[in-house]
């Protein structure tokens, strides 16, 4: 009974800090961006290149395919 009460506690952490990532991205005017690699979805293994904003790392958008080959070649 003991760990379901941790699981729990953790599970409503955790929803507290992804709101106050999502509210800080809502907030950021991501004018500093770069082009990194991130995960395509919060549940997913798989990468993708993408903009990302600099500061609150808010996926921001798709670089040019001209873009990405030289991000690959650096």
């Amino acid at each position: 009974m003991m760990e379901s009460n941790k699981v729990a506690d953790l599970i409503n952490k955790r929803q507290k800090i992804n709101k106050e990532i999502e509210d800080i991205q809502k907030g950021c005017p991501h004018f500093n961006k770069s082009i990194k690699y991130v995960r395509e979805r919060l549940d997913s293994t798989t990468m993708v290149i993408r903009y990302v904003c600099n500061e609150c790392l808010l996926p921001v958008g798709y670089p040019s395919n001209k873009e990405m080959q030289n991000y690959l070649n650096q």
